[in-house]
Order: structure tokens, then C-alpha cells, then sequence
């Protein structure tokens, strides 16, 4: 069983419209100085200006999706806490992929892709997919050819001369930690094989059939879960990502979010960060929730769906965070 983890929605952010609409629910409150409103997880401040110069200056368009864009792709060219763009998070062959989600909160429309190969620019081809296609999620070589088909520069190498020495250190400690469970061989790199655990562990020759001795097992807690320790100290170098959520002028609601995913995770792996109400869910009708932390533990309870949807019910945004928490 996978460990719980205490930094799961380490970066929560809300948003409630109620606060900042007329009483009728018309529009904005004009010159109450509460419009446009840009939040994002962490202080990824040369996001935030980014995002907050469309809304403000109404550049760009002006709108909260525009700003949402602009926000996330200002942390991917910077490659915010290496967790955002390219050049970061390297996955067991040592590549980076990126993840994306833009969500629309007026017409809830949705973009993503996932485990996108060779484009940098994860969240311009989330928002292509929501503008200009019929789906929600695109993912893998398939999406990176969407997205250059689209417009979007590349073949581009998204690996680091950074990434691949955080890979190549990996390796030469035995690829850990990693991402497997109930596999052999436990403390090494791969190719792994599945192993049955035996409801008498004392029968030695269970395991041993399996190329494990019952020693071993007991040795080797890591025969049972993944070796995440790297969540063991939770930091935002580690474990998260930026999720924002923009409110314009016209109290509009967009939400996004954009990731490498996780470091050393198995090719192939999709993260929370592309999973509407996972990592980002918004309504203009009710407001507006971003999260990042484990997103293979998020993407069991959908928290950013739950926090909205119990505001929606009434639940002031604190209590609605506790309670999906």
C-alpha cells in the first residue's frame, strides 16, 4: 500500500466569485477595485505578472484564459523550480515530458495533453486542443504531433544538460528511488517482473521459485511499495508544479497547469496535472481551485472537483479545502 502523504494539496489555492460578483449575479462589481484577480501556487511572481499584465492591461486579449496561457507559459520558459517546462523531471530514460490543462470556466471547456515529447510549449497546445478540436485529452507522439501540426515549434529536445546528470546520478545509485512495487529485482534498475506475494511468507520456496528468498522480502520492505522517499521531504524542487487560476475583468474564470511530472517516473505516466478536477478545476458560477502535490494520490479523490463543487453547495472555500484534504 502506497504511503499517505501529509503535502498532498501542499499548494491549494480558492477562489469564491460570490465575494466579488453583483448582488444579481450580472457581472463584475465595476470600480470596487476587486477584478481582475490572478493566484497561483508558490511564488512564482515572473508567472503571476505575466498572467496579471494580460488581465490588467487587457493585452493579449484580455481574458482570463489568455492570462491563465500567458502565466503558465512564462513559468515554462523559466522552468519554475525545474517542475515547469522543459529540462526538468527526467523520467527512468531519462526524458522529459510535459504535461498541460487549460479549463474555460464559462463555457467549461477543457484542453490537455500528456506526456507530450518534444514540444516545450505544453500549455499553448492544452489550449489548442480545448480551441480547435472536439476532445479533452490528447497524449504521447500523438499529441506532439497535434501541436506541431498546429503551429507549435518542433522537434524540439526537452532534455537538460541538469536533467541528464540528475538521471545519470539515479542510475548510478541503482535507480532509486523509483515508482515500482511488487516487483524484482527491488533494490536495482530494471527490466523488473511482477511477483506474487505469498499469503505464508515463511514458505521460502515461494519466493525462491521467483528469484527471492524469503530474507530478502523481509529485508526489503520496497518488495511492497514504491521507494518514493524522495516525498519524504516535500519541497517545491521536488513535488509541485504551478496550478493557476485567473479571474478577468468581466468575471470570467479560467484555471491551468502546467508540469514536467514527476521525477523518475516510470515512461509513460500520467500525472494529475492534465486531470480536470485533479490538479484544476474552475465555474464561473461558484469559483475556482488549483492544487499540486502526489498527483497519483490526487487523482484518486479529484480534489479540486470536491472543493468547487462543495462551494457550490455552500462550504466557505477554508472549510471546502479541509474537507477535500
Amino acid at each position: 500500500m502506497a504511503r499517505s502523504n501529509p503535502g498532498l494539496l501542499l499548494g491549494l489555492l480558492l477562489l469564491r466569485l460570490n465575494w466579488c460578483l453583483g448582488v444579481d449575479g450580472g457581472g463584475a462589481e465595476e470600480g470596487g477595485g476587486v477584478f481582475p484577480v490572478v493566484v497561483s501556487t508558490w511564488p512564482f511572481r515572473e508567472a503571476v505578472r505575466a498572467a496579471w499584465d494580460v488581465v490588467k492591461t487587457g493585452g493579449a486579449g484580455g481574458s482570463a484564459v489568455d492570462a491563465v496561457v500567458a502565466g503558465c507559459s512564462a513559468c515554462e520558459e523559466l522552468r519554475c523550480d525545474g517542475t515547469v517546462g522543459p529540462g526538468g523531471s527526467p523520467d527512468e530514460d531519462g526524458e522529459t515530458t510535459l504535461d498541460a490543462l487549460i479549463m474555460n470556466g464559462k463555457t467549461m471547456e477543457i484542453g490537455a495533453v500528456a506526456a507530450m515529447r518534444y514540444v516545450k510549449d505544453a500549455i499553448m497546445a492544452a489550449k489548442l486542443v480545448m480551441e480547435h478540436t472536439g476532445h479533452t485529452l490528447l497524449v504521447g507522439e500523438k499529441a506532439t504531433s497535434f501541436a506541431i501540426s498546429m503551429g507549435l515549434a518542433g522537434p524540439t529536445n526537452l532534455s537538460s544538460p541538469e536533467s541528464i546528470e540528475k538521471w545519470s546520478n539515479w542510475r548510478q545509485n541503482n535507480c532509486q528511488p523509483n515508482f515500482w512495487k511488487n516487483v524484482a529485482p527491488a533494490g536495482n534498475c530494471g527490466p523488473y517482473h511482477p511477483i506474487n506475494i505469498p499469503k505464508d511468507p515463511v514458505k521460502s520456496a515461494v519466493w525462491e521459485n521467483q528469484g527471492i528468498t524469503c530474507q530478502e522480502w523481509l529485508e526489503n520492505d520496497n518488495l511492497l511499495e514504491p521507494t518514493n522517499s524522495h516525498f519524504n521531504s516535500v519541497n517545491r524542487h521536488n513535488h509541485d508544479t504551478i496550478s493557476m487560476a485567473v479571474i478577468d475583468k468581466m468575471g470570467h474564470v479560467a484555471v491551468g497547469t502546467s508540469t514536467n511530472g514527476a521525477t523518475f517516473k516510470i515512461p509513460g505516466r500520467v500525472g494529475d496535472g492534465p486531470i480536470p478536477g485533479s490538479s484544476a478545476y474552475g465555474d464561473d458560477e461558484v469559483g475556482a481551485c488549483g492544487a499540486t502535490g502526489d498527483g497519483d494520490i490526487m487523482m484518486r479523490f479529484l480534489p479540486c472537483y470536491q472543493v468547487v463543487e462543495s462551494m457550490r453547495l455552500g462550504m466557505e472555500p477554508r472549510d471546502a479545502a479541509v474537507d477535500a484534504i
